[in-house]
């Protein structure tokens, strides 16, 4: 860990000097008529879901993988060997990677607490960027991070499973089209049994279990998708107050994090419990959507339960499937990169996602001073 702060420092240094300081306006380049492969780069290694981006690389032959910063030899040796990866595409540093590969998009797979560094990087090169959830550890890093895409004009984004569940479309859909009735309830459910139970690597589990690197725990490793769902359903609007309880269930296991959080989003007219935690007894992402006609329940990520008020029991139905630009982060970035898709107040938007951290902070700030907290509201997300 030390190492890769180090190699941050340095490729900041770097960058100061070498960096373009204009934004890039090149357009993908096709030749014989074909669209170029979308070129990524992959920033740390210690976050496990790199595991499962490498593995569904294969599916995607129209994405490149041009390069991998990690300053740590241990852990590109691990996933030079397993994914059979040439050496080439390794590089210590963030900033000479991207001066030398030029991707088109930077994935960030650090410590929650080095996305900032990380998008500062790729930014001056006028390289966009996608994070794994949530944007960061603090609001005032969101509104840095914010500040600096707009001032590189270039792409944040951020990566959650939750975004490619057609369940979770279908209950955006059922409230736009006013199937509900207007929403009154959102209760969200979010976790698993814990990362030491379900043996996540241990790179990824120290700096989970580690407040100064992930923020919290259960509360905004799984807080952050109840959050980033609600602010979408709710189209931006922020709710009043935030109030949060956290708990320490197991403290044998998680000594200096939250195992368990519950939060509670007051809005004018609705209200919404986000109850994540790292003590369920299996591993689940699923919401009920209640209006003030009818109700609906997201199953899985392609299954739904509603009940409406004149029906005396409720029905499963399968969800629409998703655009295929929506089908996984992959997809999403390429349409994004292509124009096809407009990422603004979508779940992966920033400024969603600064609500997100609006939230995640205000929750942090009650469970710390057991108070119910009001946001501000002198924050523009446009």
């Amino acid at each position: 860990m030390q190492r890769f702060l180090f190699a941050v420092l340095i490729a900041g240094l770097t960058v100061t000097a070498s960096a373009q300081q204009s934004p890039r306006t090149d357009l993908p380049s096709y030749t014989g008529g074909q669209p170029q492969p979308m070129r990524v780069a992959i920033v740390g290694l210690e976050h496990g879901h790199v595991d499962g981006f490498l593995s569904g690389l294969p599916r995607h032959p129209e994405v490149q993988l041009v390069g991998i910063a990690e300053a740590n030899s241990s852990l590109t040796d691990k996933y030079r060997d397993k994914f059979h990866l040439d050496a080439s595409l390794f590089f210590k540093s963030e900033a000479n990677m991207i001066e030398v590969r030029r991707p088109d998009w930077v994935l960030v797979y650090t410590p929650i607490s080095q996305h900032r560094p990380a998008i500062d990087i790729a930014a001056q090169y006028g390289v966009s960027v996608m994070v794994e959830k949530p944007l960061t550890i603090s609001v005032d890093d969101a509104y840095h991070i914010r500040d600096m895409a707009r001032h590189y004009n270039v792409r944040v984004l951020v990566n959650y499973e939750t975004t490619w569940y057609a369940s979770n479309r279908a209950a955006f859909d059922a409230l736009r089209a006013n199937k509900l009735g207007p929403p009154r309830r959102f209760v969200v459910h979010d976790g698993h049994e814990g990362p030491a139970e379900i043996h996540v690597q241990p790179e990824f589990l120290s700096w989970l279990t580690d407040p100064a690197q992930n923020g919290a725990g259960a509360l905004y490793d799984f807080g952050c998708y109840g959050a980033d769902l609600v602010t979408w359903l709710m189209h931006g609007e922020l709710p009043l107050t935030v109030t949060a309880v956290v708990n320490h269930d197991k403290p044998e296991t998680y000594r200096n994090v939250d195992d368990d959080a519950t939060v509670i989003l007051q809005y004018p007219h609705a209200q919404a419990v986000l109850m994540a935690s790292w003590n369920w007894p299996f591993s689940r992402k699923d919401m009920e959507v209640y209006g003030s006609t009818g109700y609906l329940i997201t199953v899985g990520n392609d299954h739904v339960r509603l009940r409406m008020d004149h029906e005396s029991q409720e029905h499963a139905e399968a969800a629409p499937s998703l655009p295929e630009e929506q089908h996984d982060s992959l997809s999403y970035l390429e349409a994004v990169r292509a124009g096809k898709v407009d990422p603004r107040g979508d779940l992966s938007s920033l400024e969603t996602n600064i609500k997100v951290m609006q939230i995640l902070d205000a929750a942090r700030q009650s469970a710390r001073t057991g108070q119910k907290v009001t946001l501000r509201r002198d924050y523009a997300g446009d």
